[in-house]
């Protein structure tokens, strides 16, 4: 009689695990709202013309030429492109994709959705500050929260993948509040770029 208890408390082990399993189990990445930080103090502060050529979702107007190759002709390349712009910064700490950087996710989810063949990868980085272990985790929270936010925008997850670089892929280096600024960052790359 012995045995019992014993098995009794391995079945409540496992009963438990399952349950917790259960409730970590993974779920669309659509399902789940990426975190977008809005700090804008009003929407009637903004001007009237910031709104100029932008749809009914506010998004501004992006030109994809699906039969752009070459550097001339590509909305990739083109420097008066909102899709020149790769870099999405974030906050001391934070995975939060701040509002001022949303019509830059918006620009590149139009892009992939328009080019189903177009790859990117999503690098997440950070600022020294912390272990190497804590930085890895914060860039990879910080690429997963673009992918989510391009992903609600009805991106495929096919065609994006996230990397964490930590703190070891620094704009600069160096040791103020403004150099850590340009380090805590995701950097859009696509492939073949």
């Amino acid at each position: 009689m012995n045995y019992l208890p014993n098995f009794s408390g391995k079945l409540i082990a496992v009963a438990i695990t399952s349950i917790f399993l259960v409730a970590c189990k993974s779920t669309p990445m659509s399902n789940k709202p990426a975190t977008v930080e809005d700090k804008s103090t009003t929407a009637a502060s903004q001007s009237s013309d910031s709104n100029a050529g932008a749809d009914a979702s506010g998004v501004k107007e992006v030109v994809v030429d699906s039969n752009a190759n070459n550097a001339g002709n590509n909305p990739l390349k083109d420097p008066n492109n909102i899709l020149s712009k790769r870099n999405i910064y974030f906050d001391f700490d934070s995975d939060a994709v701040k509002a001022e950087y949303r019509p830059i996710v918006e620009a590149h989810a139009k892009y992939l959705l328009a080019h189903a063949d177009a790859k990117m990868v999503v690098q997440g980085n950070t600022d020294e500050r912390g272990t190497r272990e804590y930085n890895l985790s914060l860039g990879q929270r910080r690429s997963v929260a673009v992918k989510k936010a391009l992903n609600l925008l009805g991106v495929q997850d096919k065609q994006i993948e996230t990397v964490s670089y930590g703190e070891e892929k620094a704009a600069v280096n160096c040791a103020d509040e403004a150099c850590f600024a340009q380090n805590r960052r995701v950097d859009i790359v696509y492939e073949g770029d």
